[in-house]
């Protein structure tokens, strides 16, 4: 999904910083012992959306990718990446799900969960990315 509205220099800086703010977030609502951690992930955050920022500008492949100005090769190599993420998550998913089933454990299910979530979302690739009838 590409947000045409935000400039493409700033997509992938917009991306970590809402992730940072969302974790900081998380552990200001927990509270406790732990809230500090908070402040770390939003100083950790505008670390990384610094550095994404100024990895745009750049004129090079890794400039290209956190700029949004990838060329089809490395969009080619993301999507693999991609693809082998989506692979790895449904297989851990599963191994998971089966050695809870198997320790006769309670939380099998939310690796279940996962399981149906990345198995629906291969499902919904497949029907918009899959070929078309007229091939």
């Amino acid at each position: 999904m590409m947000l045409t509205f935000i400039p493409a220099r700033m997509r992938i800086p917009t991306y970590v910083g809402a992730g940072g703010i969302l974790l900081a977030t998380a552990f200001f609502v927990r509270g406790g012992r732990l809230w500090w951690v908070g402040i770390l992930a939003l100083v950790s955050a505008a670390a990384q959306v610094y550095g994404a920022y100024r990895r745009g500008g750049e004129d090079s492949d890794e400039g290209a990718l956190a700029g949004s100005r990838a060329d089809e090769r490395q969009k080619y190599i993301s999507v693999r990446s991609h693809a082998l993420a989506g692979n790895v998550a449904m297989i851990a998913a599963f191994l998971g799900m089966v050695a809870g089933i198997a320790a006769n454990a309670i939380w099998w299910w939310p690796f279940g969960v996962m399981l149906g979530i990345v198995g629906l979302a291969y499902l919904f690739g497949l029907s918009n990315y899959g070929t078309s009838d007229s091939d």
